[in-house]
């Protein structure tokens, strides 16, 4: 059952699925309208899952679910797994390989690179400490709206520099 991001409760889950690349206006609504069904139809044995999903900053999909009243089975967290890969395959973008890193740089413009390009553009000082990178490891919707966007040095992203 399709909810508000701020109706759910902080301790909500959060799966984020950082995309390769910025996807066109036009590919955003057909992602968001298969992501809003998705989650529209959201099950966990039989029963309706409170949750949420969108597109954010034209390259993450992410889900919600608001685990409070029974949880998310694993079924279902595969079904949303195969939503994701049918539309990496339809939109041709990747969005399963973790050695992707994607920061923001002082202009607000979102780039994607490898854990190896990414410690490179730290040592030539294209990035530092106080850079802003996204983690997509984010377990819950409080650490989704806190810690979702932080600094490097704030990151597990740092080891590798």
């Amino acid at each position: 059952m399709l909810r508000d991001l701020i109706a759910l409760p902080n301790e909500s889950k959060v799966w984020v699925y950082q995309g390769d690349r910025e996807f066109t206006y036009d590919e955003m609504d057909d992602i968001r309208e298969a992501l809003y069904d998705f989650v529209e139809n959201w099950e966990s044995h039989g029963m309706p899952v409170q949750g949420y999903g969108n597109i954010f900053h034209r390259r993450f999909l992410v889900f919600v679910a608001d685990e409070s009243g029974h949880g998310v089975s694993g079924c279902s967290t595969d079904k949303s797994v195969n939503l994701v890969k049918y539309l990496g395959q339809r939109f041709n973008a990747q969005f399963f390989d973790r050695w992707m890193f994607a920061f923001m740089d002082e202009q607000e413009e979102i780039f994607t690179l490898s854990k190896d390009e990414f410690a490179q553009k730290y040592s030539s000082n294209e990035l530092n400490e106080d850079s802003l990178i996204f983690d997509p490891l984010v377990k819950t919707k409080a650490e989704f709206l806190e810690r979702w966007i932080i600094p490097i040095k704030d990151s597990w992203h740092k080891q590798f520099i």
